[in-house]
């Protein structure tokens, strides 16, 4: 007897737009990391990814407060002695803002393989 294959369900891909001038750094990525988790729908599953897109524009027109700007460091290591590099948050978000804040929200996701899958779903607009 063959195999009756399920009929595939097509659930449709919910947009999200935010615009980010004028909102503080950590409060804005808090909301949009409960967003690109899904949090918020009565559905939610921490194995499931929601079908949603989250783009975000005017990322450099964002608040930051000046102690954080100065006294916040992002650091990375290159394996060898001494091999710190140091970066303040004034001098990436001078350059890269979005880099910033895809950096804060990804410290906000699970540390599991769908972090990578959730960041995807993210799209920033300078």
């Amino acid at each position: 007897m063959p195999r009756t294959l399920k009929k595939a369900v097509t659930i449709p891909r919910e947009n999200i737009q935010i615009d980010a001038s004028d909102r503080i750094l950590g409060r804005l990525a808090v909301e949009v990391a409960y967003l690109l988790r899904g949090k918020d729908l009565p559905s939610f599953a921490p194995n499931l990814l929601p079908h949603r897109k989250v783009t975000l524009t005017n990322v450099a027109k964002m608040r930051i407060s000046e102690k954080k700007r100065k006294q916040k460091e992002y650091w990375r290591h290159s394996g060898y002695p001494g091999g710190i590099r140091k970066k303040s948050l004034e001098e990436l978000f001078a350059v890269h803002p979005e880099k910033v804040f895809s950096l804060a929200i990804s410290r906000m996701l699970p540390n599991n393989k769908l972090r990578k899958v959730m960041m995807r779903n993210l799209e920033i607009v300078r």
